[in-house]
């Protein structure tokens, strides 16, 4: 009898061990027996909050449900606008569950991974709906709030709601709006066409201008310097004049003189070139004259 007793012992806390089960904080759960959830006197799944509780061993389980938020990152899908243009939209979506025993029995027993799918599915149907009755513009600066508020209210009250998959949508949020490749090289094509266009009309414009103001530039220096060409001209003739006035009311006070001082000039000039011939009487000419007498008045 005494060796049974150990035995019984450790057979009690076995069974007591199994009959235990903790639901931790931001957790639910729900009592499954028999593959068969339970439900209370109201026929409503019994859904079982933070803390320890009793199940029979070996019979019952608890199946755990996290409470909390949860987040759906999808990837870009391609969506068409009203103008029937191509869109890559990247979304993202905060939900939780809302109706514990609805959740398990909609999702095959608390499947997260089929619940992913069967969420993200309503969410591409609602975002779809919403996109394509918008414009680019709208969709991308305009009413993208609107847009989101309405996928939001959609998928919690609307025909796309998840209230039968046990699940609140907490918000809906387009993280990015793009074009696909084939849309955006042809755009960036037209773009960099345009702005090439713009480009060589205003080369074409200061070229013009360029021009203008080279030749507004030519036109003033050419004045100019016909400007200062006439008056130097004139300040010429002034100083030679002067000058002549100057050399007739010296010469006209000293004849001889003049009349030497023109037969040197005469002689620089005469005898400049070796080869210079000339053929006249040297004692009959007057123009020697300084030459054979230097006294000569």
């Amino acid at each position: 009898m005494r060796k049974l007793v150990p035995s019984l012992l450790v057979l009690i806390l076995v069974i007591a061990y199994a009959s235990i089960v903790e639901v931790q904080e931001g957790s639910r759960g729900i009592m499954v027996r028999f593959g068969k959830v339970q439900r209370n006197a109201e026929n409503q799944v019994e859904v079982y909050q933070p803390g320890l509780h009793f199940k029979l061993p070996f019979i019952e389980r608890m199946k755990i449900l996290d409470a909390r938020i949860q987040t759906l990152g999808d990837t870009a899908d391609r969506f068409v606008t009203v103008e029937k243009k191509d869109l890559l939209v990247d979304s993202y979506v905060k939900w939780r569950i809302s109706d514990f025993g609805r959740f398990y029995t909609a999702t095959g027993g608390g499947d997260y991974r089929q619940a992913a799918n069967l969420l993200r599915r309503r969410v591409n149907d609602r975002l779809r709906s919403e996109i394509g009755s918008r414009t680019i513009q709208d969709i991308v600066s305009g009413t993208r709030g609107e847009l989101m508020a309405g996928a939001k209210k959609a998928l919690n009250t609307g025909a796309d709601s998840t209230s039968d998959l046990g699940i609140e949508v907490i918000d809906v949020r387009v993280k990015q709006i793009n074009l696909p490749d084939e849309v955006s090289s042809s755009i960036y094509q037209r773009m960099r066409a345009e702005r090439d266009a713009v480009a060589k009309e205003h080369r074409s414009q200061g070229k013009e201008k360029a021009a203008f103001i080279q030749a507004a530039v030519d036109r003033k220096v050419t004045v100019i310097l016909a400007q200062a060409n006439k008056t130097a001209l004139e300040l010429r003739g002034q100083g030679d004049a002067e000058a002549a006035k100057l050399y007739t009311n010296a010469f006209s006070q000293y004849p001889d003189y003049f009349s030497f001082i023109r037969s040197m000039q005469a002689y620089q000039q005469a005898f400049k070139n070796h080869n210079n011939l000339m053929v006249i009487d040297p004692k009959k000419s007057d123009f020697f004259k300084y030459m054979q007498n230097p006294d000569v008045k």
